[in-house]
């Protein structure tokens, strides 16, 4: 059976009955086109079953209007809001979104990065600025716009070039350590995110340690652990056979929280009676486990929004000046309370 021939602008334009200029200006500029002669082009477009040339079209423009985005992972929510947001954006200007997963491997996340642009795409969304120098060499050398976000420091290392837009974690960290030593907490430890290729993570230990040291609580107790909920249970547990049990634990982001709240509650714990349990990110699942956490509520909605706001000025050759800090707030539920003891 001999393979049928795909239809083409011109089959379309004879369909509708007009030109093939018509048919381009219904496809890529609706606006211009009287309604009657869009429904008529847009029937023609469906009998025939044409899909446009993007390719074409892209080399004609010397753009493939696609972006591509590599997070760290996809197994929790944590970047889920922000990604909808930022793809919701470049849809608006008629972009596609490539995602891809490093799993926190530095070596992984090069690959993509690499695989990426040798796919033409015209922008990237990175997540924190811990990669290696001859990453940003290679992109400034292609000239390759790029935002990393989740990440803001009020000095950095110019070596990133890439727009920042994101919060500063150490500060943000430190807020939520100041509100449980201010509820009299003294005996506080740590469940925190894996430091190891991951700039924020470091910095939320970093703000923790800090915060501790100003009210002269030193050596405090800080376990590195996935995050996955059934490994934040494994990683609480091994901490009060170790360590002991504070009276309240800060979780470097909320999957590690409810995990630690579980194996708290499966222990025989009362939170917050027994133990606080503070989380970080305000993802939907903090708001949803008993009790509900007191987590920092990050700004997810409008790191997408910002950060696919900024790309775009970048490629249309409208560069924004300077990187954009965002804020943090923290969401009081009750997860935390006063010591008992």
């Amino acid at each position: 059976m001999s393979k049928q021939p795909l239809p083409k602008l011109e089959d379309v334009a004879r369909l509708a009955g007009v030109s093939t200029a018509t048919v381009s200006r219904c496809l890529n500029q609706p606006n211009q086109v009287v309604e009657a002669t869009r429904k008529r082009v847009q029937k023609a477009v469906d009998e025939l079953g044409y899909m446009p040339n993007f390719n074409a079209r892209s080399l004609a423009a010397k753009r493939s209007k696609i972006i591509g985005a590599v997070i760290p992972t996809m197994e929790n929510a944590i970047f889920a809001r922000a990604i909808q947001v930022f793809q919701e954006r470049l849809s608006e200007e008629d972009f596609d979104l490539l995602v891809a997963s490093s799993s926190y491997k530095k070596d992984v996340e090069e690959k993509q990065i690499r695989s990426l642009v040798s796919r033409g795409v015209d922008g990237l969304l990175l997540i924190g600025t811990q990669r290696d120098r001859k990453i940003y060499e290679f992109l400034q050398e292609r000239e390759i716009p790029f935002v990393i976000a989740w990440s803001f420091y009020d000095k950095r290392d110019e070596a990133t070039s890439g727009q920042l837009v994101g919060f500063n974690n150490q500060k943000a960290m430190a807020s939520i350590v100041q509100l449980v030593i201010e509820k009299g907490h003294r005996k506080i430890a740590m469940l925190a995110g894996i430091k190891d290729n991951n700039d924020r993570a470091s910095s939320r230990i970093e703000g923790f340690k800090a915060k501790m040291a100003e009210h002269g609580l030193m050596d405090p107790c800080v376990i590195e652990c996935e995050y996955d909920i059934d490994k934040a249970r494994k990683a609480f547990a091994g901490m009060r056979q170790t360590f002991g049990t504070p009276t309240a634990l800060i979780c470097a982001n909320d999957v590690l929280a409810v995990g630690a709240v579980l194996e708290a509650q499966s222990q025989g714990l009362n939170v917050p009676d027994d133990i606080s349990i503070t989380g970080f990110d305000d993802i939907e699942i903090a708001s949803i486990i008993s009790p509900a956490l007191t987590t920092v509520h990050v700004p997810h909605k409008m790191l997408g929004l910002h950060s696919a706001n900024t790309l775009l000025a970048n490629i249309n050759d409208a560069r924004i000046a300077d990187d954009m800090e965002l804020k943090t707030n923290i969401v009081e539920r009750y997860s935390l309370a006063e010591p008992k003891n």
